[in-house]
């Protein structure tokens, strides 16, 4: 009996410990990091949708009759201004050149002989032994043969030229697409035969459509001063792949349509990219990232700390006991990875940036950084402004 009993205290000792063990303390702190809202001067991006087109098209274009000989190019590959493309069976404007230079020399012939006569009968009119009738004529015979002669050149010209075109080649230098023809095919000067396109893609441009409502709003904003273009006026464009990866190289807004199409309630802007690599494909679609000079005094925190609902925007911020407060907020536009806060925050309030998953409104928090009054995004970017100036 003894054994029994202290075996069933034992037992209850044990499961106690671990009872005690296995329980988490109360009101447990969560590490969080923050920021500390003030008003700030940051740079103004928006974000559009972009697609990538060639500076220049050339749609290459039978320009003589006749059947394709050969294709002297690879397709999809580079080629420069110039350079032959296809060869067209020459044969027939060959011997159309051969029968012109007949001409030519025959015409030539008959107006060395013209101008012969004219010699010859200058001396005799001077001495009356011929009529000044016979003369003159003699004279337009000679110059009727001399414009023979350049008529029948500049056929001969234009023949030339015709032969030329048998060999066809690139009006640009660029990116050669795929042939549309191919040896045997019978082209057409007439219908104007498409045989190939060339784009050139270095360099390129990237084509953007922007709401009419929001141009106009940009352009108060830089009348009012609450956007503050830099002094070069210069607006850098930065590009996202489809896959997410940054494009790696700026370009810069080189075209404002300042007409709105009627369809869409859009006005069209137009950047320029170097494309060294190729990698900026005619056709894609891309992510523009356009810093429009900065915005002045407003209030802007990341766009992790926001929590967006059916029934509105809110964000947590450290109340004076230390611990999460859900908090109302009247959201503006995205600008690059952070909102713009138009009412609920005040200067001075602590906001929460991180671990948002596991806060609930009364969860102690501890503040694992020390926080700032720009937004993450804000800072980095002021950042690279700094080490660029340097």
């Amino acid at each position: 009996m003894t054994w029994k009993l202290l075996a069933i205290v034992g037992l209850g000792l044990l499961t106690t410990a671990c009872s005690q063990g296995d329980e988490m303390p109360a009101d447990q702190a969560v590490p969080v990091r923050t920021m500390t809202v003030s008003k700030q001067n940051i740079q103004n991006v928006i974000e559009l949708p972009g697609r990538v087109e060639p500076v220049r098209v050339a749609e290459v274009r039978a320009r003589v009759d006749g059947i394709v000989q050969q294709r002297v190019f690879e397709e999809g590959t580079d080629v420069g201004k110039g350079q032959p493309l296809f060869r067209i069976d020459p044969a027939e404007l060959r011997a159309s050149y051969a029968q012109t230079k007949a001409s030519l020399d025959s015409a030539q012939a008959t107006a060395t002989n013209a101008r012969a006569v004219v010699s010859r009968y200058r001396p005799l009119v001077e001495e009356d032994a011929i009529s000044r009738q016979e003369f003159d004529a003699a004279v337009a015979a000679s110059r009727e043969a001399d414009a023979n002669v350049a008529q029948i050149r500049a056929q001969l010209q234009a023949s030339s030229l015709q032969l030329g075109y048998t060999t066809v080649r690139a009006p640009i230098a660029g990116r050669a697409g795929r042939a549309s023809v191919t040896e045997g095919a019978l082209v057409s000067q007439a219908e104007a035969t498409l045989m190939t396109r060339i784009e050139q893609l270095s360099p390129i441009y990237v084509s953007f459509s922007q709401s009419a409502t929001n141009v106009l709003n940009i352009r108060r904003g830089i009348a009012n001063g609450e956007i503050k273009l830099s002094e070069n006026d210069k607006v850098r464009v930065e590009l996202l792949f489809p896959d997410g990866s940054d494009y790696g190289i700026s370009g810069y807004i080189d075209f404002l349509d300042f007409t709105v199409d009627q369809e869409t309630g859009t006005i069209q802007l137009r950047a320029e990219f170097a494309n060294p690599a190729g990698l900026l494909l005619s056709g894609e679609f891309v992510r523009a990232s356009i810093y429009l000079g900065e915005l002045s005094d407003v209030v802007a925190v990341p766009q992790a700390a926001v929590t967006v609902s059916d029934t509105g925007s809110t964000v947590f911020v450290v109340d004076k006991d230390g611990k999460a407060a859900a908090r109302p907020v009247k959201l503006g536009r995205q600008n690059g990875k952070n909102w713009l806060i138009d009412s609920g925050l005040q200067v001075g309030d602590v906001v929460i940036i991180s671990n948002l998953q596991k806060l609930r409104p009364g969860t102690p928090v501890q503040i694992a950084n020390t926080p700032t009054g720009k937004a993450p995004q804000a800072e980095a970017k002021a950042s690279d402004n700094a080490a660029d100036a340097n």
